[in-house]
């Protein structure tokens, strides 16, 4: 039903921003199949599959990767695929005998996206890093926080999930495009570190108009100013507040009740510490459903801060239905909505201990191959 119905994916099962794009993919229609290690073991998360939303409406076969039908197998699937996606360090593919020239010569129209922390060569390369270290090193992480304190980390979505996950799926479906008039395949280097550069692109360029200041908390968006951030309410909660252009700001302070008050400029910086003690003061007074009441359907760009559990429940979620129930777990709906050819989450997570001999055979291998694989425990046995 999605708009990428017909393209076939395989997915070299890893963790966190691979599977998220291969997710991204399924969602909109994309035949995904994860190839999982026999043993996950080693990976350092135990959670129950179905749990796993990061590998739903995929596909999911268990093979040993070190035996040699097992990497045969997985051939026989590259040659029936349009993308192959891996998230391995640099130079493990090539080990296994999986590496871009050995697919593009099983396939050659075969998109080959690989999703790596720093890159496929340079002194980092066979470094291990984290979303932390990406966002790190390109700007990112330093201008997130509060002015006077520590960086925060944005929990693991700027550098996994944004400069790694969505650019690598960009550049796939780029990729694809290009390959259905061209017939030849081609490699996407996705680096996290790239992307994360790359989102920073405006900040770089407010940095060099003399617009963008480098301690933290000190911009009109990175929580410094006082039409910008979060303020606590009577009941301990909070209320996000984005009023950034003056209509919207002048909103915001007429319902807040203080119009009729002497306020400091909403851009005077030199005075932005008493700006935000008073706007603190006054949110202070009233809880946060009572202020989400008063600010609900105007342009003041004031609205509550909600939690997961929270967000699942809140109106807007139901209006919109962000989120539905698949096999008894509940996740988000797929993005984004597509008029004629609608995305969705078509099942849950598999196990691919108990999947295998179905991907296997839904990718063209013989019955008599996948019993064979079994017999000599490349694949589960059951």
């Amino acid at each position: 039903m999605g708009p990428l119905s017909g393209v076939r994916v395989v997915e070299m099962s890893n963790i966190g921003p691979g599977p998220f794009c291969g997710m991204l993919l399924a969602d909109m229609g994309a035949d995904v199949v994860r190839v999982a290690r026999l043993s996950t073991s080693d990976l350092g998360f135990d959670i129950e599959p179905r749990f796993d939303l990061l590998n739903r409406g995929k596909q999911a076969v268990a093979i040993d990767l070190k035996a040699p039908e097992g990497i045969e197998a997985v051939k026989t699937m590259i040659a029936a695929a349009d993308v192959l996606i891996e998230g391995f360090r640099p130079g493990v593919m090539e080990r296994l005998g999986l590496g871009p020239d050995v697919c593009h010569a099983v396939n050659p129209a075969l998109v080959y996206g690989r999703l790596t922390g720093w890159g496929q060569a340079g002194s980092m390369a066979q470094m291990a890093g984290h979303d932390i270290n990406y966002i790190a090193l390109t700007g990112a992480l330093a201008g997130i926080g509060e002015r006077g304190r520590a960086p925060v980390p944005p929990l693991n979505l700027v550098g996994d999930f944004a400069a790694g996950s969505l650019y690598l799926a960009m550049g796939i479906l780029a990729a694809v495009i290009e390959a259905r008039t061209s017939g030849q395949g081609q490699v996407v280097d996705g680096a996290m570190v790239d992307g994360s550069a790359s989102l920073m692109v405006m900040h770089h360029g407010y940095r060099q108009a003399g617009m963008w200041e480098n301690e933290r908390g000190a911009n009109a968006v990175d929580g410094g100013s006082p039409y910008y951030t979060t303020y606590l309410t009577s009941d301990g909660k909070y209320m996000a507040v984005g009023a950034v252009e003056a209509r919207f700001y002048r909103l915001m302070v007429e319902l807040l009740g203080l119009a009729d008050q002497s306020l400091p400029g909403q851009h005077d910086k030199s005075r932005w510490d008493e700006l935000r003690a008073r706007l603190a003061e006054t949110f202070l007074t009233r809880t946060r459903d009572e202020w989400t009441a008063i600010f609900s359907g105007t342009d003041a760009c004031v609205t509550p801060v909600l939690d997961l559990d929270e967000s699942r429940l809140s109106d807007l979620a139901h209006e919109r239905g962000l989120f539905e129930e698949v096999d008894g777990v509940v996740g988000p709906v797929a993005a984004p909505r597509f008029a004629r050819t609608p995305a969705r989450v078509r099942h849950g997570t598999l196990d691919p201990s108990a999947s295998s001999r179905d991907a296997l055979a839904a990718w063209g291998i013989p019955p008599d191959a996948i019993e064979a694989l079994a017999a000599k425990h490349i694949i589960p046995a059951t």
